[in-house]
């Protein structure tokens, strides 16, 4: 059953999006949009394709059929041109790193990145600010973690990401983790790292979850509320499926369902041909909301990150045969 319809508002600054180079912000300029996921009119069940793409110079560019191109947004071989290029560059340098674009994280890992994503800074500042705090030497993996750092390893941790507004992001995180523990930890996750008591606390309803979560905790509007659950949904499936808005604009560039049912059973009509046993999930109805969430982390990914031609060509160019899938 789909979630209760609820609004959240947001404030005069939030979700702004900066269109220039290495300026793009992940936001929404909707007034009032309600949380649970928006329907538009089924398409064919044909995978029907848009016209031709045409380049900057005129040549015509075959559409990748929507198979090939989930396959493809699906495979590691995807990543690179879903991430900033500095992230790429991290990867190479440091080895084995927990980054937003590519890791399944927990949902206070999930809250802390939502807070920090929705803050008026460029996208690339953000990711950089959250692959610097969950790895070496912070580690702020969990609620207990951040607490037990104190606050003059949150701000040299903000310090070292050369993000912006430090002083108030490292203030945002020490809070977080505080309320964390406080309101939203069970004694099967003293480490808060789940969030599941705020779940519990709400009987699963999770615009109830959301409404509590936003009156708690400092710095999370109505676009870091729209991040989280777009992310966390495969974990809080009273939520599933869900598409913010700013997504939506990221899958119709891509000519995919920009509705969340729709796109759910394109997934599903063409799963068998996905080699998915590299997704996270116990089963495959939790690998399947697994995919759901990659596909809109990739293309909004690509998105903000002007690639998204790069990314059509790419699967353009792909079989239609099994992948190894990540994420």
């Amino acid at each position: 059953m789909a979630p209760k319809k609820a609004v959240a508002k947001a404030g005069p600054d939030e979700g702004k999006t900066q269109q220039s180079a290495g300026q793009n912000i992940e936001g929404t300029t909707s007034n009032g949009e309600k949380l649970v996921k928006k329907r538009k009119q089924a398409s064919d069940a044909g995978d029907p394709q848009k016209a031709p793409r045409r380049s900057g110079r005129g040549e015509s560019k075959a559409q990748p059929s929507q198979e090939q191109l989930l396959q493809y947004m699906l495979s590691q071989d995807a990543e690179e041109l879903c991430r900033p290029d500095e992230e790429s560059e991290d990867i190479r340098s440091r080895g084995n790193i927990k980054t937003y674009s590519s890791d399944v994280m927990n949902p206070f890992e999930e809250l802390l990145s939502a807070v920090i994503l929705s803050r008026p800074i460029s996208h690339r500042l953000g990711l950089r600010t959250i692959r610097t705090i969950f790895n070496e030497p912070y580690n702020f993996t969990s609620a207990k973690a951040v607490q037990q750092a104190g606050q003059e390893k949150h701000h040299q941790a903000v310090w070292d990401a050369r993000t912006q507004h430090k002083a108030k992001t490292a203030e945002e995180i020490g809070q977080i983790a505080n309320v964390v523990l406080e309101k939203f930890t069970t004694s099967s996750d003293k480490d808060g790292m789940q969030l599941q008591k705020l779940l519990d606390d709400s009987g699963n309803d999770v615009d109830k979850a959301l409404d509590t979560l936003k009156a708690s905790i400092k710095g999370l509007g109505e676009t870091g509320i729209k991040i989280f659950l777009r992310r966390v949904q495969w974990l809080w499936t009273s939520g599933y499926p869900y598409i913010d808005d700013r997504t939506m604009q990221s899958l119709g560039k891509l000519s995919l369902p920009e509705d969340a049912e729709e796109l759910e059973g394109l997934i599903a009509k063409h799963w068998s041909k996905y080699d998915e046993k590299r997704l996270a999930g116990d089963n495959e109805a939790a690998k399947k909301r697994r995919a759901f969430v990659t596909v809109l982390e990739r293309a909004i990914g690509a998105d903000l990150e002007g690639k998204v031609d790069n990314l059509l060509a790419a699967a353009g160019e792909q079989p239609v045969a099994k992948l190894p899938l990540a994420f």
